[in-house]
């Protein structure tokens, strides 16, 4: 009786998810939803599992990099210039002029790419240990990096004049990297609303900024011809309070305020996506935002992932804040943090060293992560089950800096003594031992607590394993050079076999034995400058 009940449950709620309707459904109109194994349901999609390449995988490397670098003021300074006494808005009137007379349509020119090579880039990332490469789309300040069909402000008319997303594209095949492409720009919506008001004081009090520009307004102008409604997507009313002041709310959720996108927006952005998914052939795709675009008020979203499930076996398609019948459907991303488990599906962070673009002050203050860091995020991440993507913010000439070269030199060593340690393993039985793994570490909203990162110090290890090693990892080198192992004590069911000798990587083998307090290793110099990595035999 309960396996007829539940087989019922099971019918009726697969008729609710195919018979929902949506307040803003998509268009099919111009890019048609490719038809094959995958429906746009849940069931559907609950049966894509995560590819084997990328729970082998394990690191990626992001160029975040796109026209918000320009000004060297961080992330999100397309929506800030129009926030009224933030720092971002202080330092453009400084330095380029008041928003309603220079705003971000008029930085876009100036987004030249003069120094920018794919190709000297993405070898330098393989070099570094980078598995799979990403790169961004669009942003959400609606600017596509690419030839596009369907966003008249792109790269290929305005700035570099290049096709931002071919020449990666073609980097990253000739180095063997599978290709990540983040979209973000179905956010445009909300996001750009500061651009639709004005001063309250001083001598340009009461002047619009941009977001009431129509296409009009640039007669005679260097963007004669062009839509600026098309960029900012302003032509509607503000959101509730909760969503328009100068934070933005849960995540993304449609539901707490925000003003309704129209068709036209949504089926926009469904569009340009299917659009790079067919031209420049990705293996993953990136959303930024609350499980997938436009979450519960349209199928845009869910007819992506469903086409791409179907174009491209190898495909994986992120998104945030999940629930654990989500992440059966798509690939989970927990932004600059992890949780404090070893999670079922194979899952990823990204994180970045700085700013997620380009900003100044981190550089000269010497506020980028350093390479100690990383690693014990990325060794703490891969013994959960997790990737880690990260970002090395580019600067709006498409170089890096002295500061982010040598942080990919140290990287890049430890990687080359220590990979064999990340690289196609599996999580242990437990994930780690010490303060931190067993510490109350809970994610705050999409992730953001990877400030236990620099709480990390020997005491804090980590476990992994192919079929015929068990890594241990400690997250640092111990002062008195005895590193003990309390989850590999004499008797430990979880590894039933002696140890009496390990192997140091980068060094060789190093006395070791089981005593009822745990495995107790003698260690020699350092043979690096981060952290230690045991090999064991099984």
């Amino acid at each position: 009786m309960f396996r007829k009940l539940s087989a019922c449950i099971l019918i009726l709620a697969a008729w609710h998810v195919s018979a929902q309707t949506y307040e803003v459904p998509v268009s099919e109109a111009h890019e048609p939803m490719m038809r094959g194994k995958y429906e746009p349901t849940w069931e559907s999609l609950m049966t894509h599992e995560t590819p084997e390449w990328f729970r082998n995988a394990k690191f990626g490397i992001w160029a975040h990099w796109g026209p918000q670098c320009v000004e060297g003021s961080g992330d999100w300074m397309a929506r800030g210039l129009y926030i009224e006494g933030s720092d971002q808005a202080n330092y453009h009137r400084q330095h380029y002029g008041h928003p309603s007379e220079f705003g971000f349509k008029d930085v876009l020119p100036l987004f030249k790419a003069e120094r920018w090579n794919a190709d000297s880039l993405v070898a330098r990332y393989k070099r570094v240990g980078a598995q799979y490469f990403f790169v961004l789309g669009n942003h959400h300040d609606n600017f596509d990096l690419w030839d596009s069909r369907y966003q008249e402000w792109n790269s290929m008319k305005i700035g570099p004049k290049r096709d931002i997303l071919a020449e990666w594209a073609a980097a990253a095949k000739k180095y063997g990297l599978p290709l990540g492409i983040s979209f973000h720009a179905d956010h445009a919506w909300t996001w750009y609303e500061p651009s639709q008001r004005y001063d309250q004081s001083g001598s340009k009090a009461g002047v619009y900024y941009d977001g009431h520009l129509t296409k009009a307004d640039g007669i005679g102008k260097w963007w004669e011809g062009l839509d600026p409604q098309n960029l900012y997507a302003q032509n509607h009313p503000l959101s509730e309070r909760s969503w328009s002041n100068s934070q933005i709310h849960s995540q993304w959720d449609w539901t707490h305020g925000a003003a309704m996108p129209t068709q036209e927006f949504v089926t926009n952005f469904y569009d340009r996506t299917l659009d790079a998914i067919n031209r420049y052939q990705p293996d993953l795709i990136y959303f930024d935002v609350t499980v997938l675009p436009f979450y519960n008020i349209s199928d845009a979203g869910m007819k992506i992932a469903t086409h791409f499930y179907n174009k491209n076996p190898r495909a994986v398609v992120f998104g945030k804040i999940l629930d654990g019948e989500q992440r059966k459907a798509l690939t989970w991303d927990v932004e600059r943090g992890a949780p404090n488990e070893i999670v079922d599906e194979p899952w990823q962070t990204c994180n970045c060293i700085g700013d997620w673009h380009y900003n100044t002050s981190v550089y000269e203050r010497g506020r980028y992560k350093t390479a100690a860091m990383v690693v014990r995020q990325l060794v703490d991440i891969v013994s959960k089950n997790g990737c880690l993507l990260l970002n090395i913010p580019l600067r709006a000439d498409g170089t890096y800096d002295e500061k982010e070269a040598k942080f990919l030199d140290e990287l890049e060593v430890w990687m080359k003594q220590n990979g064999e340690s990340i690289f196609g393993t599996r999580p242990w039985s437990r994930f780690g031992e010490g303060p931190v793994a067993e510490a109350d570490i809970r994610l705050n909203a999409q992730g953001f607590n990877d400030s236990q990162y620099n709480r990390m110090n020997s005491r804090d290890i980590r476990f992994n394993q192919t079929k015929q090693y068990l890594y241990v990892t400690a997250m640092g080198w111990p002062e008195d050079g005895k590193l003990v192992v309390r989850s590999l004590a004499k008797g430990n069911p979880d590894f039933g076999k002696s140890i009496s000798s390990v192997y140091l990587l980068g060094y060789g083998t190093v006395k070791a034995s089981q005593t009822a307090e745990g495995l107790v290793v003698t260690l020699p110099r350092q043979v690096n400058d981060i952290a230690p990595v045991l090999r064991i035999r099984k």
